[in-house]
């Protein structure tokens, strides 16, 4: 049995923290740097020194060898990095705030996915601002010289060849940090970010000034992801006409890449990982989740198994009861959290309930202007929200006023019963939530049972409410890779753009005038 270790882990300075290690000091550097991220909530990227006892100084960490029970390990952020922001403290600040904004939902899941042995997972979603790297040395210097010259007199520069192409270049580097696959507005927000900290690049004659760095951007990134897809990452080779030509079940026009905002869609297994190390891991796994007071195990092999099962949900698409099968530790409350945050990098139900509270009252008032047949069925379930003061409640009559906001039917999503009933629709149901009522008269939210039901399995249950029942339904989706059913497609495209925020450039017409009205 292992023994447990503490360390102490130097953040920045007047900044550290204890970390307790009760499986002992793992076996590789990449573990103990996600174990960091874990427990001191730091994100990005960083590598880490150990203090030697031998010189009394900070040496470079190579070897987990090198660390003792009850060492010194000092975080070493990049300098682009330190640049912005601190990330040993200010990430953890707002993270911490966000989740303790909803004292309702409990959960302290980390926001990033730092996948345990794997130094490869994405710790971001696309930022707003993107942030232009530093170029080669003698880049640097030149465009230093052209932006005094461009600010003293004018004069706009025109890189060589040469040049733009290194230019180019870091830049895809930069991109592909966040995705290989950019969309055209991604592109315009990266052109747009290097003209306005380089403005002698501005184009002369171009309506935004960085029309042309933005085609040639496209370019060069369709040259780096062949560069990629060469040398064997998983995000691109699955996507190569090789491999499509060779596999008779994929067909040659589809192209499996991030359609809904996930940062980790298709990962490379971890570092000194291969796919048979990874499933004796899925085998032991199966035996763990079945012992008590053992989340912390599972959490780790889950982490550990992360890239492995993607690519399994990705390329196999298996049916939801194979992959319970194979997976059972997935279905549960926590462990939905955790695959959505790393596939995502964003918290799930924090971020669900506190974007649904927020919303509530703006909702509430254009549900009242709503006319017609549908203004009557809000109306109808609104009369519970009045009468009835649990938050519970109250949250389940929004979210069902707002599918019929949306023109679609709150009950192809949530089937209510009585707990006396049977009704043997719910296998039927490709996806949704039932609620079983108990046959009490008061109170009126009292429920015996919620559950989640995909491909006509009951996949979970004892959720509690509906509302939680819904944000775990959401994380499902993406833990299996789902499609959004077309009757409630509206819906979950509000669920996932405005009320968690991600994707929000690409909305539909109704998607778009809900928008409107909630920030006018």
């Amino acid at each position: 049995m292992a023994t447990s270790a503490v360390l102490c882990i130097i953040l920045g300075e007047n900044d550290s923290a204890k970390v307790t290690l009760p499986l002992g000091i793992p076996s590789s550097v990449e573990e103990l740097q996600s174990e960091i991220k874990r427990q001191c909530e730091v994100f990005g990227d960083f590598r880490l020194q150990y203090k030697d006892l031998d010189f009394d100084e900070f040496i470079n960490l190579t070897s987990t060898s090198d660390i003792q029970n009850k060492g010194k390990i000092k975080v070493i952020y990049p300098p682009s990095a330190l640049s912005t922001s601190s990330p040993g403290f200010s990430a953890r600040t707002s993270s911490q705030d966000e989740i303790n904004s909803i004292s309702s939902v409990d959960t302290d899941l980390p926001l990033s996915s730092d996948s345990s042995s794997t130094s490869s997972l994405r710790s971001e979603p696309w930022p707003n601002a993107f942030p232009v790297p530093e170029f080669v040395y003698d880049v640097e210097i030149q465009l230093q010289r052209a932006n005094s010259d461009f600010q003293s007199n004018g004069t706009l520069f025109n890189p060589n060849p040469r040049m733009k192409s290194d230019i180019l270049e870091t830049l895809a580097s930069q991109i592909v940090k966040y995705k290989a696959y950019p969309s055209s507005a991604e592109f315009d927000s990266v052109a747009e970010a290097l003209v306005k900290k380089h403005p002698c690049l501005r184009e002369q004659g171009s309506v935004t000034g960085f029309y042309g760095w933005k085609i040639s951007l496209k370019f060069k990134m369709g040259n780096y992801r062949t560069k990629l897809r060469n040398i064997g990452c998983s995000e691109l080779t699955v996507n190569s006409l090789k491999r499509q030509q060779d596999d008779q079940r994929t067909s040659r026009n589809q192209v499996k890449k991030p359609k809904r905002a996930e940062v980790n869609y298709y990962p490379d297994y971890p570092t000194g990982q291969t796919k048979r190390s990874l499933e004796e891991e899925r085998l032991a796994l199966l035996s763990e989740v079945h012992k008590n007071n053992n989340q912390q195990v599972v959490k780790d092999k889950m982490e550990r198994t992360f890239a492995y099962r993607r690519h399994e949900v990705i390329e196999d698409k298996p049916f939801i009861a194979e992959f319970k099968r194979r997976w059972p530790a997935l279905f549960s409350e926590r462990e939905v959290e955790a695959e959505f945050a790393r596939i995502t990098t964003v918290p799930l139900r924090s971020k669900f309930m506190q974007q649904l509270d927020h919303h509530s009252s703006k909702l509430l008032r254009i549900f009242q202007k709503k006319g017609g047949a549908a203004g009557q069925k809000i109306r109808n379930i609104m009369a519970e929200y009045d009468k009835n003061d649990a938050i519970e409640t109250r949250r389940a009559c929004v979210i069902k006023a707002l599918i019929v906001y949306l023109n679609e039917d709150p009950e192809s999503l949530i089937r209510e019963y009585l707990d006396v009933e049977t009704d043997q629709s719910v296998d039927q149901m490709v996806l949704g939530i039932f609620a079983i009522k108990k046959e009490v008269a008061e109170p009126t939210d009292s429920l015996a049972d919620v559950g989640i039901v995909i491909e006509g399995v009951e996949v979970l249950n004892d959720l509690q409410n509906i509302a939680n029942a819904l944000a775990i339904l959401f994380g499902l989706t993406y833990a299996s890779d789902l499609s959004y059913p077309k009757n409630l497609r509206c819906t979950f495209e509000v669920l996932q753009k405005i009320l968690m925020e991600m994707d929000v450039r690409h909305l539909s017409s109704k998607a778009q005038v809900l928008k409107n009205k909630l920030f006018e």
